[in-house]
């Protein structure tokens, strides 16, 4: 065993000692790590960071207050109205949280956290239960329900529209779930592949006295690398905007 992975088993296994406790043992995997550093900056590290005056954290502070102020003007008031600044910190949280687990995919020994449909399930109904939240709360319980199916439908299609309603909007959540999931663990599936053209046509460029292959791999990984640091802001933005959508749709249903 390689003394990385045997640092990383005992990292884990401390970890382990420190949530199993009394009957109740959590299965620790590299994902869930990842998830739970997460949110331990979005819990210690930007509340220290926000309240701090001093200059060493000022250019930190403002790309955060940048990226907070751009998903009020351009997420929650084009699509909840002012109403939905109530929800502002929600979106926030959701946003950044969904960055760190994509970010920390590309630190060496850190994993994707999102790259995993349990992760992003979980995302997808807290997402879902959200908008069902947001919907009640703004209309009311009753009248969200009774606007899932549009105004103005006859009223004997409405035993029929009412379930395909509800399939829809269990699909919009689904379809979260797997368009982060997908968009997160094809970047990875592409660098392997590149890896594995080095293995697999390395001493075959070699013997030919090409030798082209690995610095080309190389240059093409490097490429993807920087392509997915894009992705992960992009896929964290693509989840809490459509969140919005929904929630807009919920909460104001005309």
């Amino acid at each position: 065993m390689e003394i990385s992975q045997i640092l990383e088993h005992h990292i884990l296994d401390h970890v382990w000692k420190w949530i199993a406790f009394g009957p109740l043992h959590l299965p620790i995997s590299k994902h869930f790590f990842m998830m739970i550093i997460s949110a331990f900056i979005l819990l210690v590290i930007f509340p220290v960071v926000i309240r701090s005056k001093g200059r060493f954290f000022s250019p930190v502070r403002s790309m955060i207050e940048a990226v907070a102020l751009f998903i009020r003007d351009d997420v929650i008031l084009p699509n909840l109205g002012k109403s939905g600044l109530r929800y502002w910190h929600c979106f926030s949280t959701l946003f950044f949280f969904i960055l760190f687990c994509n970010l920390l995919g590309l630190v060496p020994y850190g994993a994707t956290a999102t790259g995993n449909l349990a992760v992003t399930g979980t995302l997808a109904l807290t997402a879902l239960a959200f908008i069902v939240f947001s919907g009640a709360r703004e209309q009311g319980p009753v009248n969200f329900i009774k606007h899932i199916v549009p105004s103005g439908v006859p009223v004997w299609l409405v035993p029929l529209l009412f379930p395909i309603e509800i399939v829809g909007l269990l699909t919009k959540t689904f379809a979260l779930c797997v368009r982060l999931f997908a968009n997160m663990i094809a970047g990875h599936i592409v660098i392997l592949s590149f890896l594995g053209l080095i293995f697999i046509f390395g001493k075959v460029s070699l013997l030919l006295g090409l030798g082209a292959v690995a610095p080309l791999s190389i240059v093409m990984i490097l490429f993807v690398s920087l392509l997915e640091i894009f992705v992960a802001f992009l896929q964290a933005y693509i989840f809490v905007f459509l969140t919005a959508i929904f929630a807009g749709m919920a909460m104001h249903p005309h």
